[in-house]
């Protein structure tokens, strides 16, 4: 056996890989899956189309858990699962959904993730890379009250763009009445699903939950449309730095806590300090004093003031001939819907007003930037 093969052999694949390779996908290794990367198409022109149609995105590596709580009331399985983020799950109305973070005793965020409220359970979408982790950890903490179901026969898919209300429609009538961040049960073609508003590109969009055996038959289905087109990794990449999110292990990690990544809006008011149920989840001493104090460091968005992209991992510094770095960039790239580099990365919260000049080392070369507003572009979420 080759090396490649070796590798390959190594690799999960999702339910939709052999349709992958059909469509022309370019496969790579990504979180333990071959995922495509790209079509022949190519990243820029699946990027672009997104923006302005609707893209299919294969996110089956993530993983789905339902959170079944053992008394039959949802709102017990909520109320343990707060044991472990920092946000107010409890008033997630049936039928919604709430973005969270699992925290650390540092403060640290462990994963993010998606929450919903179908009624009678909990239903959770985590990160491929965090999944092992984040089931192992639900079942440490929340044992005694919920039982904790991988959802391990089920493909998830994401239609993000400005059409993709209209082309989903046509399958399932039910989603345009859908509001951003609306998730439950809905029949896609005929198939038992679960359907969410929402994405990870800062379009309006829909992520579907599909049987597994049928997910192949329910991406035929999109992808008939000629508004729809497969996109890969890369352009799902580009898409989300263009709306100023997190990738887990880039942006967020072990050692940034909500309020260094400029993530509070996601900690609602009853969980913090004099809230209802303020506090009561891992880091809540370090997480809360920074929002009474502020934290060292932020966030931000940044702009090259020239063509050339700034990425991942390099070093920012104040003042062109400063030998002292200040920070670094964690994503980094060209934004094709701007036409232009964006970035982001961690700075001092002294130097994280908007327009600040800051430099970054790239190949040797001390490029001006300029800290920036995000999303980067405008969202398009149906509120």
């Amino acid at each position: 056996m080759s090396a490649p093969d070796a590798v390959s052999s190594l690799l999960k694949r999702t339910p939709l890989y052999a349709l992958h390779v059909s469509l022309g996908g370019k496969m790579v290794p990504f979180a333990g899956y071959e995922m495509p990367v790209q079509y022949p198409a190519g990243v820029l022109k699946e990027h672009l189309h997104t923006r302005s149609a609707a893209g299919l995105f294969d996110v089956s590596h993530m993983g789905q858990i339902a959170l079944v709580p053992k008394s039959g009331r949802v709102a017990d399985a909520a109320l343990a699962l707060e044991r472990l983020v920092p946000q107010d799950i409890l008033g997630i109305a049936p039928g919604r959904q709430r973005y969270a973070q699992f925290t650390n005793d540092a403060g640290g965020i462990l994963d993010d993730l998606m929450v919903a409220n179908f009624g009678e359970h909990l239903v959770l979408v985590v990160n491929a890379a965090c999944k092992d982790a984040d089931e192992a950890l639900l079942r440490a903490g929340l044992s005694d009250v919920c039982e904790v179901q991988p959802l391990t026969d089920r493909a998830l898919v994401a239609l993000q763009g400005p059409k993709a209300a209209h082309v989903l429609a046509k399958l399932c009538a039910d989603v345009e009445s859908m509001r951003f961040m609306d998730a439950g049960p809905r029949v896609v073609d005929g198939l038992d699903c679960y359907v969410s508003r929402s994405g990870y590109t800062g379009e309006d969009g829909f992520e579907i939950s599909v049987p597994a055996d049928q997910a192949e038959k329910l991406a035929d289905a999109l992808l008939s449309d000629k508004d729809a087109l497969p996109i890969g990794l890369g352009a799902r990449d580009s898409l989300r730095l263009e709306a100023g999110l997190c990738l887990y292990g880039h942006d967020i990690d072990t050692t940034t806590t909500p309020v260094e990544a400029a993530l509070e809006w996601s900690v609602q008011k009853v969980r913090r300090k004099a809230g209802a149920r303020a506090g009561g989840f891992p880091g809540a001493e370090k997480i809360l004093e920074q929002f009474e104090n502020g934290a060292a460091r932020r966030r931000v968005g940044l702009r090259a003031e020239g063509r050339a992209p700034v990425r991942e991992g390099a070093a920012l510094f104040a003042a062109p001939g400063s030998s002292e770095p200040i920070g670094k960039v964690t994503s980094g790239g060209f934004g094709p819907t701007l036409n232009a580099p964006v970035a982001m990365g961690y700075v001092p919260t002294s130097l994280c007003a908007v327009d600040t000049q800051l430099f970054a080392d790239v190949r040797g070369q001390r490029l001006p930037l300029r800290v920036t507003a995000m999303p980067f572009v405008p969202n398009t979420y149906k509120r």
